[in-house]
């Protein structure tokens, strides 16, 4: 957004070290709605763009929109499509697009599904009756329902749209690497890392993803009376029986944005107003040549815990080598970066291609140092390599 020769100012709530040098930040607490609502007032703000999953479930877009501010992020009755996996579900059946089978009762193999928000960690994969044991036990930890589906195989892949609420607007798509460690093992995460685009989706495969996953999901919601204005983010695999959805996300989700966003080529701004006004029309955004790919630092006892203190140094030589930098769990202390999360950093670099990108990504990550932090070495590794 920093980037857009339209933008006039950019200011962040409550925002972060790394936001700090692109924009203007305000300590209010991103689900503070009567906060933002004051903040953007004072600001006499034209667009608000709403980042994290938790204040769109909870409705803060709905009390600017009825401040007569813009707004690109749904509305809480829209983003239950992330907020409840069972209404996705509801969603999903009605509008006839293809998903993954509910099962009535647990039964290895299968996959368990925290209902509610969980920050990427409320999907346990379970191959064996000790798995199911086990990860009934994590889901049902999240508390509410836990949704019992049919375990389905094949390569995954995001699908980032651009809605105002009829029409979609699809950014590149992406491949994310959700499990803790090499090899895809471990428990899921938030995401480790991620690369765009992906060589097999090619142009026709996404327009197919779009008019049969995307668009009927965006027309099933408008015709709830709840229109989808926002990024529609569709979770997808691409199995031997054709694509299937396996989540809706209500925003931009990471670590797929960070590889996304560096391949647009056009106004960003532009686009998210145009979404926001309601109208996509005559709205475009072209893409770069070449690839993306994204490492995340996180901290070494991530997902189970995070690290709160330890000093972070390297950032400037990791941006000297040409990466993006962005920061996650990061704050200040005394004037010097410190972490402050689990995820801490996802270093992305562009280049020719995917391997490239990947080198130069991996190249610049190491530059940072992170005492007792830890990362996958894998991370679009199989794509480097044509597999």
């Amino acid at each position: 957004m920093s980037s857009s020769p339209t933008l006039e100012a950019l200011h962040a709530a409550p925002g972060n070290p790394g936001i700090a040098s692109l924009a203007t930040c305000h300590p209010v607490a991103a689900d503070d709605g009567d906060g933002l609502l004051t903040l953007a007032r004072s600001l006499a703000a034209e667009l608000v763009v709403i980042g994290p999953e938790a204040p769109l479930v909870e409705g803060v877009g709905d009390a600017l929109r009825h401040a007569g501010i813009p707004v690109f992020g749904p509305s809480r009755a829209a983003a239950r499509i992330e907020g409840s996996k069972l209404f996705a579900k509801d969603v999903m059946k009605a509008a006839k697009v293809p998903t993954a089978l509910v099962f009535g009762e647990p039964r290895a193999p299968c996959v368990l599904k925290a209902d509610g928000l969980a920050a990427g960690k409320g999907v346990v994969v379970c191959r064996t009756d000790a798995e199911l044991v086990a990860g009934l036990e994590t889901a049902r930890a999240f508390g509410g329902p836990v949704l019992v589906e049919e375990l389905l195989e094949g390569p995954e892949v995001s699908v980032l749209a651009l809605c105002d609420g009829r029409d979609v607007l699809a950014l590149a798509p992406a491949r994310d690497f959700k499990r803790a460690f090499d090899g895809d093992e471990g428990p899921n995460t938030g995401g480790l890392g991620s690369f765009a685009p992906v060589p097999e989706v090619d142009e026709a495969l996404l327009a197919e993803l779009l008019e049969t996953c995307v668009r009927p999901t965006l027309a099933e919601l408008s015709a709830r009376g709840t229109p989808f204005v926002g990024t529609l983010f569709a979770g997808l695999m691409l199995t031997e029986d054709g694509p299937r959805v396996l989540e809706f996300n209500c925003r931009f989700g990471d670590p797929e944005t960070q590889s996304v966003l560096p391949l647009v080529d056009g106004d960003l701004v532009e686009a998210l107003a145009a979404a926001a006004s309601g109208s996509l029309a005559g709205a475009s955004l072209g893409r770069a040549d070449g690839s993306a790919v994204t490492v995340v630092i996180a901290a070494g006892g991530y997902p189970a815990a995070g690290d709160t203190g330890t000093p972070i140094e390297g950032i400037d030589k990791a941006e000297a080598d040409g990466a993006q930098v962005f920061h996650a769990g990061t704050a200040l202390s005394n004037g010097r970066l410190v972490t402050n999360g689990g995820r801490l950093l996802a270093v992305t670099a562009r280049g020719a291609d995917v391997a490239n990108a990947r080198t130069r990504a991996y190249s610049a990550a190491d530059r940072i140092l992170v005492p007792g932090a830890r990362r996958r070495e894998d991370i679009a590794l199989e794509a480097a390599e044509g597999r």
